[in-house]
């Protein structure tokens, strides 16, 4: 198992969302070394769920439940 870190600006994903919806997509990585940080995830990894902006902090601790696939 390995360990990563994701982010997101609270405005555009926050983790209160990420509670309530309790599985998502990460969409819209334009950034090529993040994508492919994305595509070496596994399932069962676990990611540490980062504020941008802001708060700039940890707020919570997600695990991957699916392989990558591109992005819709």
């Amino acid at each position: 198992m390995a360990y990563w870190l994701v982010k997101s600006e609270p405005d555009c994903w926050s983790w209160r969302e990420q509670e309530e919806n309790g599985r998502t997509f990460w969409d819209g990585v334009r950034n090529h070394q993040a994508s492919n940080n994305l595509k070496a995830m596994r399932v069962g990894d676990r990611a540490f769920f980062y504020h941008s902006g802001g708060e700039r902090r940890i707020v919570g601790v997600v695990e991957g439940v699916k392989e990558y696939y591109p992005d819709p």
